[in-house]
């Protein structure tokens, strides 16, 4: 009795094995299979005139170093709001806040507004960026949206992090006379700083990938501007642009072209992550 028992358990192990690495085969091949597919469709429409010149509808031309440099802004002026924020938000609720039922209040609010469909968020952001504080339809509009966006991946990101750091090192700073602060910043912080690059680089491959929320706010105009004007007034970035050259003007091969880009760009920020992740936790271990 007992060795079928031992029988039956150890088929049920490898079938639980076999569906395992069947479900990990499947992913990598469903992944290769995408990527390998954007890149044989998109490496022959990508040339250097593409990447570099502006569109003129009046030669027919078109170029997407506006759409380039559109998405360079919004992940600049997005970062610069959200960082700031989320880490501030995670170090308050982590090692201040003392009442840990408003703690899970904003832990689960945060946790919901990730799970919120990206139109949403467009809508949103219409409503009250463009129209309620008139800042039309620009990039600064689709940077705040985007900030809403990904305030809850920074926040939980580095919560954890911080989570991670024993609370020997913060008993022997304060041991040694160091103030909360001072704790925080020279001790805490430090031991944490990957998790906060790992969510700084999931929130640009979300503001990279993101399309429906923009489409609202920043607009779809291909046009090439500095910095600062070009935050006052309307863009497309490369995914809009995606949508605008494969929907509306029938121009699959640029399409597949940005594509080719965005699948270049998630990878080497996936790579990047991957490094920088490696880097920090080798120092922290030194």
């Amino acid at each position: 009795m007992e060795s079928q028992i031992g029988t039956k358990r150890k088929i049920k192990i490898a079938f639980l094995r076999y569906l395992c690495v069947i479900c990990a085969a499947f992913t990598c091949v469903l992944v290769l299979f995408l990527i390998v597919y954007v890149f044989a469709k998109g490496i022959p429409n990508i040339s250097w005139e593409l990447l570099s010149a502006k569109p003129s509808y009046l030669s027919g031309k078109i170029g997407i170093l506006p759409d380039i440099m559109n998405t360079v802004y919004i992940i600049i002026a997005t970062l610069a709001f959200v960082l700031p924020l989320g880490v501030g938000a995670a170090v308050y609720l982590t090692e201040y806040a003392k009442n840990k039922r408003i703690v899970a209040i904003i832990e689960y609010a945060a946790e919901t507004l990730s799970g919120i469909p990206s139109i949403i968020y467009g809508l949103v952001g219409m409503l009250f960026f463009c129209q309620f504080l008139n800042m039309q339809t620009s990039l600064l509009a689709g940077a705040l949206t985007l900030v809403i966006m990904n305030l809850p991946t920074i926040m939980r990101t580095t919560q954890e992090s911080l989570k991670t750091v024993p609370n020997s090192y913060r008993e022997g700073a304060f041991g040694l006379g160091a103030g909360k602060w001072r704790v925080i910043r020279t001790v805490v912080l430090p031991g944490c700083i990957d998790g906060v690059i790992t969510g700084c680089i999931l929130s640009v491959g979300r503001i990279l990938g993101e399309s429906a929320a923009l489409l609202f706010t920043a607009g779809f105009a291909h046009t090439l501007n500095g910095f600062f004007y070009g935050l006052k007034s309307a863009g497309a970035t490369l995914t809009v642009a995606l949508y605008v050259y494969a929907k509306e003007q029938g121009e699959f091969g640029v399409a597949f072209a940005i594509a080719l880009v965005l699948m270049v760009l998630t990878l080497a920020i996936n790579l990047f992550a991957m490094i920088a992740g490696h880097y920090f936790k080798r120092r922290r271990n030194i």
